[in-house]
C-alpha cells in the first residue's frame, strides 16, 4: 500500500514539472524527407538535453551538428532544448519528447508534440446517382469518400471551374481499424439547373502528401424545355424588298426542338418548304452548349411579308415556348433600349412632374396654401377692400369698429349692395383713388364744419344670387367724425 502511494507521488510530481515546460510546436504534419524544429524551453539554466524522435533517444550537444537530429537554440544556459530534425522518415511518425534535468529534484521534466508524418491518401471515389440524366429542378445528391490518408484528407467540390459552396455538408472523419489511416466522406446536395448541362461535377481531394489534387469526376446532362434568349416580340431589321431574307430565332434546349411556323394560314414544320418554294423552315441548327439557330428563310421579300406578322413555336418533351417575329426594311435603331418597366417609369414621372406644376400654378391663383393671404397683403398695400367688406382708407382718422359703425351705416341697403361688391371692385380699379378724388371734390363745397367728413366705398359680402343684375348706380356711405367720443352721423 504505500508502494502504491509512493508511486502516485512521484506521477504527481512529474506531471506537475512537465507542465513547466513550453514546447513549440504542439502539433506539425511534414512529408517524408521534411524537416522540422522543436523547441523546449524552462525557466532556469539546463546541463543536459535530450530528445526521443520516434523509438530513439538522441542527446543533443550544442556545436554537434552531425547526424539526422541535431541541438537547435540558444544554448543550455538559457534553459532551451532544441531538436533539428533533418530528415523525418515514415517511422518517426508519433510523438516527439524532449527531456530535461529538474530544477531541484531527481525526477526529469518532459515536454511532448505529435508529429505527423503525412502519407497520401487513397483516390477518391465519387458515388453519385446511376441514372444518365436528369431534368430541371431534379435534387441530386453525391458523396465523395477518399480513404487511407495520414492526416485525413480535404475534399473541394467543383462545377467546372466554379468551385461548390452551397449545399456542401459538413465532412465525416473515420480511423482505419488496426491504422493511424483516417477517411474522409463529404455529401453535397444541389438543385439541378438548366446551366448544368454538359458541365462537369468533381470530388477534388487535397492532402500535405501529394504533389497535385486528384479528382473524381462525372458529368451532368440535364434535360429542359426550350428557353428564349429575349423577351417580347422579335423584329429583324436590315431587310431588303425583292431580296431573300432570313427570320432567325436563338433557344436553348435540350433534347432538341421541333420548330413550327405560322405564316399567315400557311402552317410549316422544319425542316420543310411551302408548295412554291418561296418560304423554307429550316431545320434547328445546334450552336453548342444547348443552344439553337431557328431560321425561316424566305426566297423574295415582298411588300406583303413586311407588313405579316410571323409566329413561332418551338417545342421538345418538356414544353414549350412561342415567339412573335416582325421584319422591318429599316436599319436597327442605334441607342439605349429600354424595356417595359424604364419606360413606364418615365412616364409616371414626367405625370407626377406636370401634376405639381398645375397645383402650384392653381395655388398661386387662388391663394391657397402656401399663398395662402397674398392677396390680402396686397390689398392692404394697394388700400383696396377685401372680399370680406372691409375698409382700408388711407387717412389719419382713427375708425371705430368696423363690425358695428358699418353694418349701421349700411343700414336697409345691405341688401343692394351686397350684390353689387363683384360688379364695383370691377369697375373702380383702387379704393384709394377714389376716396381721394372725392375728398379733393367735397373739400371745395363743404363747409367749415364738414371737414372730417370722408366718403368711402363700402364692398359688403355678397348676401344674394350671383344671377340677379346689378343697379344702374353705385352707393357710397358717409361717415361723418366728431371731435366728441361716442357721437358719430352716419348718412346713406
Amino acid at each position: 500500500m504505500a508502494a502504491i502511494a509512493a508511486l502516485f507521488g512521484l506521477l504527481v510530481i512529474a506531471f506537475v514539472s512537465g507542465q513547466n515546460v513550453e514546447i513549440t510546436p504542439i502539433k506539425a504534419v511534414r512529408r517524408i524527407g521534411d524537416e522540422l524544429i522543436v523547441l523546449c524551453k524552462v525557466p532556469y539554466q539546463i546541463d543536459s538535453c535530450r530528445m526521443i524522435v520516434g523509438t530513439t533517444s538522441y542527446r543533443l550537444i550544442p556545436g554537434n551538428q552531425e547526424g539526422d537530429v541535431v541541438y537547435s537554440g540558444q544554448g543550455l544556459t538559457t534553459g532551451e532544448c532544441g531538436a533539428h530534425i533533418k530528415n523525418i522518415r515514415e517511422d518517426w511518425n508519433g510523438n516527439v519528447t524532449c527531456v530535461l534535468p529538474p530544477q531541484s529534484s531527481n525526477i526529469e521534466v518532459t515536454g511532448t508534440m505529435r508529429l505527423l508524418v503525412a502519407r497520401a491518401p487513397g483516390d477518391p471515389h465519387l458515388i453519385s446517382p446511376p441514372q444518365p440524366q436528369f431534368k430541371e429542378e431534379d435534387i441530386f445528391s453525391a458523396q465523395c469518400v477518399v480513404p487511407n490518408g495520414r492526416p485525413a484528407a480535404k475534399i473541394l467540390w467543383f462545377l467546372d471551374d466554379e468551385q461548390l459552396l452551397e449545399g456542401v455538408h459538413q465532412p465525416v472523419v473515420t480511423d482505419e481499424p488496426g491504422s493511424d489511416l483516417q477517411t474522409v466522406s463529404q455529401n453535397i446536395t444541389r438543385t439541378i439547373r438548366a446551366d448544368d448541362n454538359n458541365r462537369m461535377l468533381a470530388c477534388r481531394a487535397e492532402h500535405e502528401a501529394l504533389d497535385q489534387p486528384r479528382e473524381a469526376k462525372r458529368q451532368l446532362i440535364v434535360h429542359y424545355p426550350p428557353k428564349r434568349l429575349e423577351s417580347g416580340p422579335i423584329t429583324v431589321f436590315g431587310l431588303k424588298l425583292g431580296a431573300e431574307g432570313k427570320l432567325n430565332v436563338t433557344v436553348r434546349s435540350n433534347p432538341p426542338p421541333t420548330a413550327v411556323w405560322m405564316v399567315g394560314d400557311i402552317r410549316i414544320t422544319a425542316p420543310h418548304s411551302t408548295d412554291n418554294g418561296a418560304i423554307t423552315a429550316l431545320e434547328p441548327l445546334h450552336l453548342g452548349n444547348g443552344h439553337y439557330n431557328v431560321s425561316l428563310h424566305l426566297a423574295r421579300i415582298t411588300k406583303e411579308d413586311v407588313e405579316r406578322t410571323y409566329y413561332l413555336q418551338v417545342f421538345n418533351d418538356l414544353g414549350r415556348e412561342e415567339f412573335t417575329l416582325r421584319m422591318s426594311t429599316m436599319d436597327e435603331p442605334a441607342g439605349v433600349e429600354l424595356d417595359t418597366g424604364a419606360i413606364v417609369g418615365i412616364v409616371v414621372a414626367v405625370l407626377v412632374l406636370l401634376i405639381a406644376v398645375f397645383l402650384g400654378v392653381f395655388a398661386f391663383a387662388t391663394d391657397r396654401w402656401c399663398f395662402a393671404g397674398r392677396g390680402r397683403e396686397l390689398a392692404k398695400n394697394s388700400g383696396e377692400s377685401t372680399p370680406a367688406g372691409d375698409v382700408f382708407i388711407e387717412s389719419g382718422l382713427p375708425l371705430s369698429s368696423p363690425t358695428s359703425d358699418t353694418e349701421s351705416a349700411a343700414g336697409a341697403g345691405r341688401s343692394r349692395l351686397a350684390a353689387l361688391g363683384a360688379r364695383v371692385r370691377a369697375v373702380i380699379p383702387r379704393a384709394k383713388d377714389r376716396v381721394q378724388a372725392t375728398d379733393a371734390h367735397d373739400a371745395e363745397s363743404q363747409s367749415e364744419e364738414k371737414k372730417g367728413v370722408i366718403y368711402a366705398e363700402l364692398a359688403l359680402g355678397d348676401q344674394t344670387s350671383a344671377d340677379k343684375p346689378p343697379p344702374p348706380s353705385t352707393e357710397y356711405a358717409e361717415i361723418v367724425y366728431t371731435d366728441q367720443p361716442g357721437q358719430k352721423e352716419v348718412k346713406e
